[in-house]
């Protein structure tokens, strides 16, 4: 993501794909080169790529300080409560959502903390938004032992009110029972006007898988929902989604179908425009990333073909202010290793750069 001074910062994952590690770096403006990377995790091997929806999220809070979540890998510490599912000895149970934040000198990150202190069953990639207020907020889906199945499982949300320094324990970030899609992962996000918005795939039947938005005024005490786009699936999809913020509102965008959309987000009713498809018959595309820039232009970068341990191609499309696609877009073959996904970021010149 890049900040308001044009910065660009960083988190990519290296390792190996069971037990890997979270690093971060900056490119300052007019340097073409990135800062020496800092590893984020302070265990080492207690990050996880496996999935490609599992991997660590960033945020930027207030003075530009840096925030990561990311899903532990097997071995990772401190552990979360168990699933009484589970054996109690499997290296797979208790399996942590994990936090850091870098500290005051901007040198190294703080050691990693589990945020999940009554929920068990983390499965599906967890998200950190921050706001210039000081806010942090992780959202996560999982159980609480109150039902079985996927449709027992919910979107839990952890706030910090001191920048990351403490969290209030996990809450039901929504109060209806939709369920939660276990393998797919959920995004959250804080706006300028301190608006903070939720994507995540219910389960509420076997295949019911659809996508819901979450949005909320007041720093995540509560959270209004709608679905925004139903899919009728009987298998877990292992979908992503993605935000982006501009002059005119927030885009949101996600997977149904094969299909990647975005859709505009109205700040005063907080309801989404008529959801905008990839150009051409979406057959297989995944995983999209969206970004705005200063000319109100919006591009969509997605995969195709990935697949469990499978790479695929990168694809992107520009769109104008208007929504309409324009001359501007591409695809590389192979672009896309396994475990693999892309982001995309509007730089300060009003191009794009998409990092895959």
């Amino acid at each position: 993501m890049v900040d308001a001074k044009g910065t660009l910062h960083l988190v990519y994952f290296q390792g190996r794909p069971e037990a890997g590690d979270v690093f971060y770096a900056r490119s300052e403006p007019g340097e073409e080169g990135f800062s020496p990377p800092i590893r984020v995790n302070s265990q080492p091997g207690s990050a996880i790529a496996v999935g490609t929806i599992r991997g660590a999220q960033m945020a930027l809070g207030r003075d530009g300080r840096v925030h990561v979540a990311w899903n532990g890998s097997s071995r990772a510490l401190p552990k979360g409560p168990l699933n009484p599912a589970m054996p109690k000895d499997s290296s797979y149970n208790g399996i942590p959502m994990l936090y850091a934040r870098l500290n005051d000198q901007g040198s190294a990150f703080e050691p990693q903390r589990n945020l999940m202190r009554l929920t068990f069953g983390l499965d599906g990639g967890g998200s950190v938004a921050a706001d210039d207020a000081g806010n942090v907020y992780v959202a996560w889906h999982a159980q609480d032992g109150s039902g079985k199945g996927e449709a027992a499982r919910r979107l839990w949300l952890a706030r910090s009110q001191d920048e990351g320094e403490t969290f209030f324990g996990e809450v039901p970030a929504y109060g209806e029972r939709t369920g939660a899609c276990p393998c797919c992962s959920t995004r959250i996000f804080a706006d300028s006007r301190g608006t903070v918005y939720t994507l995540y795939r219910s389960a509420s039947t076997n295949v019911d898988r659809d996508m819901y938005l979450l949005a909320s005024r007041d720093q995540g005490e509560r959270f209004d929902g709608s679905l925004i786009h139903p899919w009728k699936i009987n298998a877990c999809p292992m979908s992503s989604a993605s935000f982006a913020e501009g002059a005119a509102g927030v885009i949101a965008a996600w997977e149904t179908n094969g299909q990647v959309y975005y859709a505009r987000i109205d700040p005063a009713t907080l309801r989404i425009s008529t959801p905008i498809p990839a150009p051409g018959d979406g057959q297989d595309r995944k995983h999209p990333a969206v970004a705005v820039n200063a000319r109100g232009e919006t591009i969509l970068v997605w995969t195709e073909g990935t697949g469990w341990q499978r790479g695929g191609s990168l694809a992107w499309q520009v769109f104008d202010k208007d929504d309409r696609p324009t001359p501007e877009r591409g695809r590389m073959e192979g672009g896309i290793p396994a475990w693999g996904l892309a982001t995309v970021c509007a730089r300060p010149k009003e191009g794009f750069t998409i990092i895959h």
